[in-house]
């Protein structure tokens, strides 16, 4: 946003972002029934207007080709797998030990969930794999199942 001269398009969707997150805590949070969730929702709100806000700023004034489905209806979709398979790896450990092993097993299996979800629904282009590190022995493994093609350029 700096580099556009936009500066306070940052602080102006955060500021607004954070007046929801202080509105929906009035609300939510004396509820019994809603509680400490209703301030997690609260926050989870505040990022999601600021991060809106920017996002169509940077959208709007650097006329960038920015798929709706890649940036945002994708990653939602691996991230509601991800937590359906956390959480019922956790209610599954959770009858048999409960504690810090059960919560660690879940976070673990949470992230691989998390990387197979993103590949499965091909966020990354071959460029975008080849980037990060080790990212080309990466890709071939991903050929060689199956899942990407040589000549794959772009993200549906």
């Amino acid at each position: 946003m700096q580099g556009l001269g936009k500066i306070y398009v940052p602080a102006i969707a955060l500021t607004i972002g954070v007046g929801v997150k202080f509105i929906l805590n009035l609300i939510l949070v004396p509820i019994p029934a809603i509680g400490a969730a209703g301030a997690a929702f609260a926050t989870a709100m505040c990022h999601a207007i600021a991060f809106g806000i920017c996002f169509y700023v940077l959208k709007k004034h650097m006329k960038l080709d920015l798929k709706f489905s890649k940036f945002i209806v994708k990653p939602f979709l691996a991230t509601i797998v991800m937590a359906v398979c956390s959480y019922a790896v956790y209610l599954l450990l959770g009858g048999i030990n409960s504690g810090k092993v059960v919560t660690i097993i879940s976070i673990l299996v949470a992230a691989i969930i998390y990387v197979l979800a993103l590949i499965a629904l091909k966020i990354f282009t071959k460029e975008e794999l080849l980037m990060v590190p080790y990212g080309g022995k990466f890709y071939k493994i991903l050929e060689r199942l199956g899942l990407y093609k040589e000549t794959q350029n772009t993200v549906k």
